[in-house]
Parts: C-alpha cells; structure tokens; sequence
C-alpha cells in the first residue's frame, strides 16, 4: 500500500512537472520522449478501438503509466513491486472490466447486450451462459498474468540481490526492466482489445 501510495504521487508530481516544460518552440527531451509515447499509445487504440479512439486514450494511457511504475519501483532497494500481489492487478482487471462494459453500453445502448444471444436466438439460451462466463474470465486472465510474470520477474530479482548482495548482474535488472514495460503493455493492449470489441456495433 505505500508503495503504491509513493507511486501515485510521483505520477502526480511527475506529469505536473512535466507540464510546466511542455513548449512548441523548444521541446525537450522529456516532451519528445512523452510525444513518442503518446502517439504509440494512440496508433495501438487507433487500430484496436478505431474512430473512438480519442475518447479513450485517457483510460488507457493511466493504465500503461500506472502498471509500468508499480512495476519498476521494484528496481528500487527496499521496495516491492505492488503489482506482485495478487489484490493489486485484480483491481485493475476489475476497473477495465467495468470500463469496457460502460464503454459498450454508451455506443450500443441497449443493443450492446446483443453480443451476449448469439448469432442465431435459439442457441441463446445456451450462449447467455457462456458469454457471461468468458467476459467475467477476462478479469482472472488479466490479474493472473500481470500478478505471475511479475511475482517470478521479482523473485528472481531478489533471489540474485540476495546472493551477490551489493553486485547485482545487470542483465537481470535489465530482465526486470523489460518485463516490466512489456507487462504494462500486454495490460493496456488486452484492455483496448476489450474496449474495441465493446464499443465495435459490428461485434
């Protein structure tokens, strides 16, 4: 819980700061690495959710920058990453859940539980079931996979700090790093996937 705290306050000061630099004249290292980062962010929803993509970003981007610092304030002595607790990405798999559903039901009404019956009406009694199932599984399947790679991510971290002490190989911080940002991704990649297939009047 207090890293967690530390975290979200260091988003705050961090983005607040960041802010105050922003120029469109001289923009510098940090607006140009937060510029790439926006538009990679941008190019994925854009591709996954599509025309809606703007109204979107703001949910995806703090679910990206929110997962990747709880992950690598684990690098810091001392500290853990919260992510590693089971509790901390199932909040997260349960706040995608409940957006994902708002977001369909903002652009199908009432249509959006359509999804749920099934090509054909007379198989629904069949399918209601095994729709309700499969969406209430994205949550466990999120939690899971974010809370496992994490939890091995970091006892490999600190079964070799352990060991070596004060010399730790850097190839496992850069392991650690990577997992890291690479689990952050996947994260807000299913929860665009998720968004897209809510949202698609398609679908």
């Amino acid at each position: 819980m207090v890293c967690e705290i530390l975290v979200f306050f260091f988003i705050l000061i961090f983005f607040a700061i960041a802010r105050t630099q922003f120029s469109v004249d001289k923009p510098g290292r940090l607006q140009h690495t937060l510029e790439v980062t926006y538009e990679f962010i941008h190019a994925q929803a854009e591709e996954t959710v599509g025309d809606q993509t703007a109204r979107y970003i703001p949910f995806f981007g703090s679910i990206f920058f929110c997962i990747l610092f709880l992950n690598l304030i684990g690098l810091i002595p001392g500290f853990d990453s919260p992510t590693m607790f089971p509790v901390v990405p199932l909040g997260f798999a349960v706040a995608t859940f409940i957006f994902y559903n708002a977001a369909g039901l903002r652009a199908n009404k009432l249509g959006y539980f359509k999804q749920f019956l099934g090509p054909i009406l007379v198989l629904a009694p069949l399918l209601i079931p095994i729709e309700i199932f499969t969406h209430l599984s994205r949550m466990l399947s999120l939690s899971v996979r974010l809370y496992a790679n994490m939890f091995a991510g970091e006892q490999v971290y600190i079964t070799f700090l352990t060991l070596l002490k004060i010399i730790v190989p850097v190839i496992f911080i850069f392991l650690h790093l990577f997992v890291a940002v690479l689990q952050a991704y996947i994260f807000m990649l299913l929860a665009m996937i998720y968004v897209g297939q809510a949202v698609s009047h398609e679908h």
